[in-house]
């Protein structure tokens, strides 16, 4: 059924529970799995007045989605990593259409009943609304108990 599974990260914790529920479906569908981070740049600045940063960003980011992919080291799929600079939904959405994404899978922040009009404006939210493919959100076990 998927090919090609995206699951972008903000490289905290709850990407953990994200990516493991990815490589189970890949593994039982024989695709791969990328890891996409996006480091948000500065509005209205060149990205040459801010490289360094952003390179130590990069470095920061590589360390850390190598250590959330160590834990699949065996497994019979592929997991890459992927970093882009820009936009957070900008550039998931052009990701996807450029690599031949067919579902992705990210976390959803906790949405109250009082204040349902929140969840709006997220990454996951935009995300779902504005991807060509098939998205998968992904409560988190915390938040539901």
């Amino acid at each position: 059924m998927f090919r090609h599974i995206l699951v972008p990260t903000d490289l905290t914790e709850r990407t953990v529970q994200v990516l493991d529920i990815a490589v189970k479906m890949a593994v039982e569908t024989e695709c791969r799995v990328t890891l996409l981070h996006v480091i948000e740049v500065i509005q209205d600045a060149a990205f040459e007045d801010f490289e360094d940063f952003y390179t130590k960003l990069g470095r920061r980011a590589i360390r850390k989605m190598d250590d959330l992919i160590g834990q699949y080291r065996g497994r019979p799929i592929g997991i890459g990593r992927e970093i882009t600079y820009g936009g957070r939904v900008r550039e998931i959405i052009r990701f996807a259409t450029e690599n031949d994404i067919d579902l992705i899978v990210l976390s959803s922040h906790p949405i109250t009943a009082d204040n349902m009009a929140e969840g709006w404006g997220t990454i996951s939210y935009k995300v779902g609304i504005l991807a060509h493919c098939p998205v998968m959100l992904v409560k988190q076990a915390d938040i539901l108990s």
